[in-house]
Parts: structure tokens; C-alpha cells; sequence
């Protein structure tokens, strides 16, 4: 009998393993386990990462006075305390507008592993992509020189900013959006799934084993690859057409390539798409397969891989909610229209 059982684990470490050489093999890569690689990984030489300005990052990140109204924030649409998207079908923005070409927004957590920012792309990192939101009408509808009145009337950001960057630091509006971007750079999930690709083979249950296997056999991985899953620009409806493509107007950048969506914490980010129209996540498994990979998806096959899916859900890094300067007499005023 204690032969049987061992021949059995023998078998399945064996199974393991050549599933990790086959993810591996179509492009899926892990979080490094060591805490040195992973800052290698992260870290922007022309924005180093430091506590200092971290910690000043976070608090601009959850401070809704950087916006026109006072009352949103990068947190509002990146929701940190959930999936770190907003969970709702277009972004909701500046007197309470949706976002003009009814698009959705995308979590903040592991961000800083795509190799574009936005859904068409403009972006190449978290520096540039932080200036967008903090300026465009439909979100936070503030101006450069808002944002920097705002940090230079209060003396404690000042302070922070002398620590962060030397006394002689100039507080300017892209200085402003690379300290959140520093925060951001932070916000990664390694989830079982990682620990499973690092070579700790019991990681993933049975269930998740079968599905990432799944996952690979029917060509996911052809575009949810890398490190996050996504985070790249692919063609999109190259089989098919998504079903509500014209719910907006977006349809993808000049050439039509579309950033594909990180596959992590994916059970927490509903809805679904660019545009989310898609609330269930096997309804958008389905509808991925019919129009990226021109296959019909069954429903045994999309509980499979939704099962996998669950593997991706991460630790989130520890966060305090931050106690924010107050304002002063030169803190402009909120303005509502």
C-alpha cells in the first residue's frame, strides 16, 4: 500500500512539474520569489523606488484634492481596498460623467508589469500614464498648476518632498505624478499561481492544475502571457466580433491593436472588457475564445479555466489608510463645474 501511495505522489509531482515546463514554454512567467529580483523587476532607474517616496506616493494616490472637485481621487476609479479598478462598466469621472467612449477601468494592481498603459497603448510606464487621469476632463478634470498649488500650499507635503527628493527639490506637476507612480510600482499580488511556477508544486489545487492545463491547450497563453498576463497590445476580434464593440467608440489604437487585460485578480475585477459589458467571468471566457481564438468554448471547459483563474488572486501589499495634510488658506477651493 505505502508503494502504491508513493509511486502515486511520485506520478504527480512528475505531472506537476511538466505543467510548469509547459506554462513556461508558451511565455508564462512568474513573480520572482526573491525579494531582489522582484525590485529589479519593478523598479524605473529615472524614478527609483524608495520608502520616502512611496509613502508620499500613497498619500497623493487617495488625496481627492488633487482633482477639480476635491473629491476624486486616483483611488476612486483604482480601488485599492477591492480588485484596484472601480467596478463598474465605464469610469465614472468630473460631475459625475462616464468616461465619453465608455471605457472601463483597468486595475492598478500589477500595472507596473505592462508593457503599455491605457487601453490604446499611449503610454509606455506608470509615469506617463499617472499624468493622464489627473488632467483629462471626464476624470479628474484638474490642471497642472492646480495640482501643484494644491501640494505647495500645504507645508507638511513640502516637508515630504525635501525628504523624498533633497532640499532643493522644485515640486513641478510631473515631479507630483512620478511619486504616485513610485506608490504604484509597489502595488504587486504573487498569488498561488507564482509559488506554483517557482516550484512549489502543491501551490495549486487539482482543480486549478487541470485548468491552467487548459488554459495552455486552447491558446490563452498565445496572448495572457509574461508576468502579467497581459499588459501587451494584440489585434483584438481576430476570429470574430466582439459581441458589443459598439457599445463606445473605441475601437483600438491607429492600427487597431488593443492592450491585452491582466489575467490577475481577475475574479475581483468585474466588469469585463474595454468597454464592461460583460459581468460573468465564464460568459467572458466564452466570448474571448469565439472572437480571439475562433473557437467555441464549452461550458466544462470555461469552468476549467475559471477554476485556474482563481490561482491569480493575490496578497495584496499591506496598506494603512493615510492621514492626509490639511488644507490651508492657500489651498484652492474646490470647484464643482
Amino acid at each position: 500500500m505505502k508503494k502504491i501511495v508513493a509511486i502515486t505522489l511520485t506520478t504527480a509531482s512528475l505531472m506537476a512539474g511538466s505543467l510548469i515546463q509547459d506554462a513556461k514554454n508558451v511565455g508564462l512567467t512568474p513573480i520572482p520569489s526573491s525579494q531582489t529580483q522582484l525590485l529589479k523587476l519593478i523598479d524605473n532607474p529615472k524614478n527609483p523606488i524608495t520608502k520616502a517616496k512611496v509613502k508620499l506616493g500613497e498619500k497623493l494616490y487617495m488625496d481627492p484634492r488633487l482633482s477639480r472637485s476635491g473629491l476624486i481621487s486616483c483611488n476612486t476609479c483604482h480601488n485599492l481596498m477591492e480588485g484596484g479598478d472601480d467596478g463598474v462598466g465605464p469610469s465614472t469621472g468630473h460631475m459625475w460623467r462616464h468616461n465619453p467612449h465608455h471605457l472601463n477601468a483597468p486595475t492598478v494592481y500589477n500595472a507596473v508589469f505592462f508593457g503599455s498603459q491605457f487601453w490604446d497603448g499611449r503610454a509606455k510606464d506608470l509615469e506617463a500614464q499617472a499624468q493622464g487621469p489627473t488632467l483629462a476632463h471626464p476624470e479628474m478634470a484638474a490642471t497642472k498648476q492646480h495640482i501643484v498649488d494644491v501640494v505647495t500650499s500645504m507645508p507638511e507635503y513640502v516637508k515630504e518632498f525635501k525628504k523624498a527628493y533633497g532640499e532643493n527639490v522644485k515640486i513641478t506637476f510631473s515631479k507630483i505624478t512620478d511619486t504616485i507612480a513610485n506608490f504604484e510600482r509597489i502595488l504587486v499580488t504573487p498569488a498561488p499561481y507564482d509559488a506554483f511556477l517557482n516550484g512549489y508544486k502543491e501551490a495549486l489545487t487539482p482543480k486549478q492544475k487541470k485548468g491552467l492545463k487548459t488554459f495552455i491547450q486552447i491558446g490563452c497563453a498565445s496572448c495572457h502571457n509574461g508576468v502579467a498576463l497581459g499588459g501587451e497590445m494584440n489585434v483584438i476580434n481576430v476570429a470574430a466580433t466582439y459581441k458589443y464593440m459598439n457599445v463606445g467608440d473605441f475601437k483600438g489604437n491607429k492600427n487597431g491593436m488593443v492592450k491585452v487585460p491582466t489575467l490577475r485578480n481577475i475574479t475581483q475585477t468585474a466588469p469585463y472588457f474595454h468597454n464592461g459589458m460583460i459581468w460573468n467571468l465564464k460568459d467572458a471566457i466564452k466570448e474571448m475564445g469565439r472572437i480571439q481564438l475562433g473557437m467555441k468554448v464549452s461550458d466544462k471547459q470555461a469552468e476549467s479555466i475559471k477554476d485556474f483563474f482563481g490561482s491569480l488572486t493575490g496578497k495584496k501589499p499591506y496598506l494603512r489608510m493615510p492621514m492626509l495634510p490639511a488644507s490651508t488658506s492657500k489651498t484652492p477651493k474646490p470647484n464643482l463645474n
